[in-house]
Order: structure tokens, then sequence, then C-alpha cells
């Protein structure tokens, strides 16, 4: 049994924790671009690419002939690149770059379309979120947000909002507070 099938040496050790780095922030880079929207709700399509372009980013880390123990470094450096973002999400910085701000879709029966054209929340898919909550008419809406999550929470008109469940999100100025 020839054991060097397993081992890498130190030259492609270096060239996996670099290309995982640089993934890893190419794809942080490119959720920025895109919006939270683009992980938040998969279709089976959606799935179907995912896993095609984690199998192309995970033949670009590791290279022609993956070794195990380069398997264990690629998905060692990239946990260890998870917690390290994890960690450094309480830091302003660190939490603007990997965290996309909550957006108001709507403001009382108003749909927002810039802030929908901006977050990348089509039309349909928000009347589709009305109808899951419950809403019969948009009157019954005081406010819907797209959280830093992709999710869209929404707020019904009855009781007054709170300034803390506004603050922090794009548009919140928008929003009638009288509930």
């Amino acid at each position: 049994m020839d054991w060097m099938e397993y081992g890498l040496n130190w030259v492609d050790a270096v060239r996996i924790v670099v290309s995982c780095v640089a993934f890893y922030l190419g794809i942080i880079l490119l959720l920025r671009i895109f919006g939270q929207r683009t992980l938040a709700s998969l279709s089976s399509f959606d799935v179907a690419a995912i896993i095609a372009m984690g199998a192309i980013i995970g033949r670009s880390i590791l290279g022609d002939t993956p070794t195990l123990a380069a398997g264990i470094l690629g998905l060692a450096t990239l946990l260890i690149l998870q917690a390290l973002s994890g960690f450094g999400r309480r830091f302003g910085f660190v939490r603007s770059v990997v965290n996309s701000p909550a957006v108001v879709l709507m403001a009382g029966p108003e749909i927002l379309t810039d802030n929908l054209s901006k977050s990348h929340v089509d039309h349909d898919e928000l009347i589709a979120k009305l109808r899951s909550a419950g809403i019969r008419n948009r009157d019954e809406v005081a406010c819907v947000i797209l959280e830093s999550t992709g999710q869209i929470s929404v707020i019904r008109r009855g009781a007054p909002i709170a300034e803390e469940m506004l603050t922090g999100v794009v548009g919140a100025d928008r929003v009638p507070r009288d509930g």
C-alpha cells in the first residue's frame, strides 16, 4: 500500500488553504452582489445548480487527484472560516460584510418596488408570502421585511410597532407606526 496516496506535500497544502479562503471570500462577495434571497428559498433547480457548483468548487480546491488528506484539510479550512466569520459577526465591520441588512418590502399596503428590485425579490414571491401569512387584503399589512437571513417576515396591522423592531432595517422610516 502506498501511503502517499492519502497524503499531500506542503505546497499542495498551502494551495488548498489559499483556494478555500479565495472561494469562501468569493462566495461572500457574490452573495452580497446577488442579495440575501439567493439561498433563502431554493427550488429543485436551485438545489441541482448548488450541488453542481459545489462539485466544481471542490474539484478546484482539491486539484487533479484529490487525496484523503487534501479533503480533510479543505473541509477543516472551510469549517474554520465559517467559525471565524461567526465569531467576527460580533464586530460591526465583519457583520456588515457578512450579513445583509433587513429591508422593508411593504410599508402598510404600499409595495416598495424599489426595495423589491434592490433585494431581488419578485412581486409574485411577495404576494405568495402574504397569502401564506394569511393576509387576505393589503390593508391588513403593517409591513413586510426581508430579513438579513433571506426570510420574509409579515407584520400585521392592529397594534403599534415598537421602534426596536425596526432598528437597523433599511426603509423603516416609510413604515407607519400607528399599527
